[in-house]
């Protein structure tokens, strides 16, 4: 591995570990500015102080996450995007370069591929276009890959997340980010059949925090490497104890039970 991207993907990761909390908070062009990511330094704060490894957010927001004091976290630039007001939601396209991204202080990028979408072919293709750039610069890429489109009918099987987790690491992402097939014997299959991190995504929000944890714990059981969850983190009504409950599981290996007690 590049040097560069080494000491780059140490920024985002846990070094002794390799593991990762991240939060994502490129939500904002999806579905505009739902609530928790209205004041963004306030937000940002928060996750970092509850030891958040990095954050997700789109190139023209990182001006206004930039907060000038406390706790460093990663910066991850997303480099897709599409609206929930297209005909096409699923079509993502690229809206920023890593080139950008450099310049904007970036640890690392991320893009967002939706397999079986309409537009997959161009995805793909963006992908490995995006991948070479990442390797010519030596920055890390998270790679957030969903099966979503007319022939997918349940995007949390186990043979579809499986498939989209090969897809990222066939294609040069250094992470990929997966959604979570509901036990650790299915999700053990995604993570035995792919050779880099796996993440989860956070999904939904989800009815209780508890119901957060025991998914998290569940895919480290089945070999994890961490998470990136946004609603349900920073949606929580403290979510610095919401980062700090997650990262105990991610980082310490700390059962549900004990990662309750920091939220009571």
């Amino acid at each position: 591995m590049i040097v560069g991207k080494e000491i780059r993907l140490e920024r985002i990761m846990n070094r002794e570990k390799g593991t990762t909390v991240i939060v994502p908070m490129d939500h904002g062009i999806t579905v505009g500015p739902i609530r928790g990511l209205i004041d963004l330094k306030d937000t940002i704060s928060k996750v970092a102080e509850g030891g958040a490894d990095a954050i997700v957010i789109h190139k023209g927001i990182v001006p206004a996450g930039h907060r000038r004091r406390g706790r460093d976290i990663g910066l991850i630039v997303h480099l897709s995007a599409s609206t929930c007001l297209s005909p096409t939601p699923n079509n993502k396209v690229l809206v920023c370069t890593v080139e950008e991204a450099i310049k904007l202080g970036a640890d690392a990028v991320s893009i967002h591929v939706n397999i079986g979408a309409e537009d997959e072919t161009t995805m793909l293709r963006d992908f490995g276009m995006i991948s070479a750039k990442c390797l010519e610069w030596g920055m890390p890429l998270l790679a957030m890959v969903y099966a979503r489109g007319p022939k997918i009918r349940n995007q949390y099987d186990p043979s579809v997340v499986k498939h989209c987790a090969r897809v990222g690491a066939e294609l040069g992402a250094d992470i990929v980010k997966v959604p979570y097939t509901g036990d650790p014997e299915s999700f053990r299959e995604v993570t035995e059949g792919c050779p880099i991190p796996v993440v989860i995504a956070g999904g939904e929000k989800m009815d209780t925090p508890e119901d957060v944890l025991r998914m998290v714990k569940g895919s480290m059981e089945a070999g994890g490497a961490g998470v990136s969850i946004g609603r349900n983190v920073f949606q929580h009504e403290n979510p610095t104890a919401m980062v700090k409950a997650i990262s105990m599981i991610v980082h310490e290996g700390a059962s549900v039970e004990e990662a309750m007690e920091v939220l009571k």
